[in-house]
């Protein structure tokens, strides 16, 4: 009898603790933080970020959408900055622009491949991450979005870029470049223009949504709707 009392207790513990966690993770439709519900809190901030991610991976999908943007502009790495610098130096120039603004095209191609992953990451948002991020930095919400996609995008991205280098061109130019650069000099540079430009492009696309981020936060007629407005009045109060 002592044994099935323990067994019910152990049982009963068990379902209290389970109950307790279902519970902690329903929505508190009575006030979750500041008078609105946790369900209001995470729909703008969810919002926020499905805007600062259309708004980012829109303007850089265009053309020349990182080239002609200064703030994500994909410069040549380090080890090609020699080669740039040797085939201006002897009347290439144009050749070396070409090779430059491809690698930016071939970023420009593929940078829509990120909306379905941050569109994921949006969803599976939790109401502790949407509190934290709308009690957060200016930068929360980015930290948030980097810290759930980065690794995914790294994978689904570089072969998309390499894809992309082809059908850009980049890659034959490239090919080019770095072949008449070795045989003027008798050196042999190489480098992965496709994880190069993946790293680059990912930082272009956080920093566009970092930029709408600030301008939510700080900026009351860039909070386009009335749910927006709510919830960012709570962190105008803190």
């Amino acid at each position: 009898m002592k044994k099935i009392l323990i067994t019910i207790v152990a049982l009963f513990s068990v379902s209290c603790a389970e109950m307790e966690q279902v519970m902690t993770q329903l929505p508190n439709m009575t006030g979750g933080y500041g008078g609105l519900t946790n369900v209001e809190i995470s729909g703008g901030l969810k919002e926020a970020l499905n805007a600062g991610v259309s708004n980012g991976v829109l303007q850089l999908g265009k053309k020349d959408g990182f080239f002609k943007n200064e703030m994500v502009k994909i410069l040549l790495p380090e080890e090609l900055k020699v080669v740039d610098k040797t085939l201006r130096n002897i009347g290439m120039s144009s050749l070396a622009d070409q090779g430059l603004k491809l690698l930016n095209s071939a970023a420009e191609d593929a940078v829509k491949d990120a909306s379905p992953i941050f569109g994921n990451a949006i969803r599976n948002m939790t109401f502790t991450d949407a509190t934290n991020i709308l009690l957060g930095g200016n930068n929360s919400a980015t930290t948030y979005l980097q810290n759930a996609t980065t690794s995914q995008l790294v994978t689904t991205f570089q072969p998309n870029i390499q894809n992309s280098l082809g059908k850009v061109g980049a890659d034959k130019v490239w090919e080019n470049i770095i072949s008449k650069y070795n045989m003027i000099t008798g050196k042999n540079i190489n480098t992965n223009l496709s994880a190069y430009v993946t790293e680059q492009a990912i930082i272009g696309v956080f920093k566009m949504v970092a930029q709408k981020e600030l301008d939510i936060r700080n900026n009351f007629a860039s909070r386009s709707t009335d749910l927006l407005k709510k919830v960012f009045a709570l962190q105008d109060k803190k």
